[in-house]
């Protein structure tokens, strides 16, 4: 944290946008009154007044019934080792997937999987398998049969792999830009609960907490917010996704070939999406508050949860 603060200190935002950073951080209004005004609380005192306000009234914001069905495009990066390419393409086409094996790109298909080769992961016969474009319910579908096969392949993995989501993001306002933001940063202690230790902060997908709630409401276009992220793409949510393939990347779940964990995973993205198009969720929302899961959704993360603690 004595990082983030100094990064903080130095930058080049208002004094106001400073105190209102370090609040968001965690610390006291006297701490901060000393960091910033030479120990003028009374200053600290008014800028925390007035985002308690404006919480108070996002709270008292009233959203609309949602329709939480799922029809969005979206796509999954699969990482995963201990079997060849070759032959995993062989067993997918014999359950009528297509798919081709590919030299390392980031080229959008269609109208088959690719597996291709990621230099940073470790193990046996690594690789990278990569969806097409994938639609709603039906995709869900298909990505159910890839995962029987990769069970049939005996694919594996571990702390190196990721499961990164793509969702469509053409239809996004900067409202949904923002709201999407500041949720998943609300939502981060309980995201983290629910994923293992290497998933919570590494290179390839950083935290949010160090990113400024001000500085995401402050932002006009969709590159003034990659600007807050530092036009990073090895962040939780990658912002830079949008840019090459219109869509919003989310990096943070560990590596699996368990298609419960994906379609649970996936499904909560959709839904913190669509509640994205109204609103966000409130600071220090917990597991049972989530108000765009069901009970049953709910219960599968709350045991999630208590498995990685355990």
């Amino acid at each position: 944290m004595n990082e983030q603060i100094q990064q903080i200190m130095n930058g080049s935002g208002t004094k106001t946008a400073k105190i209102q950073q370090l609040l968001n951080l965690g610390l006291t209004r006297r701490q901060v009154a000393d960091l910033v005004t030479n120990g003028n609380y009374g200053f600290v005192q008014n800028v925390y007044k007035r985002m308690m306000q404006t919480i108070a009234q996002e709270a008292c914001t009233v959203v609309p019934q949602l329709d939480y069905t799922f029809n969005r495009n979206f796509g999954v990066e699969i990482e995963a080792y201990n079997c060849t390419r070759e032959r995993l393409a062989r067993e997918l086409r014999a359950a009528g997937i297509s798919v081709q094996v590919e030299g390392y790109n980031h080229t959008d298909h269609a109208d088959h999987w690719k597996l291709v080769t990621d230099s940073s992961l470790h193990g046996n016969n690594t690789f990278e398998l990569v969806s097409p474009i994938l639609h709603g319910e039906a995709g869900i579908d298909e990505l159910e049969k890839v995962c029987w096969v990769l069970d049939l392949c005996d694919v594996k993995v571990n702390d190196s792999c990721g499961l990164h989501i793509h969702m469509d993001a053409h239809d996004f306002t900067m409202d949904t830009w923002r709201n999407l933001a500041i949720s998943y940063k609300r939502l981060e202690p309980v995201i983290d609960a629910f994923m293992p230790g290497s998933r919570r902060a590494n290179r390839y997908c950083k935290p949010l907490s160090g990113i400024s709630e001000t500085a995401i409401r402050q932002a006009q276009t969709i590159n003034d917010l990659r600007r807050v992220f530092h036009s990073d793409r090895y962040h939780k949510v990658n912002l830079e996704a949008y840019a090459r393939h219109c869509t919003v990347e989310f990096r943070q779940h560990s590596g699996s070939t368990n298609f419960t964990k994906m379609s649970a995973w996936i499904h909560f993205l959709e839904k913190m999406i669509t509640f994205a198009q109204a609103g966000t969720v409130q600071p220090r929302t917990t597991l049972e508050n989530i108000p765009f899961l069901n009970d049953t959704e709910k219960l599968y993360f709350k045991l999630r949860t208590k498995k990685l603690t355990a």
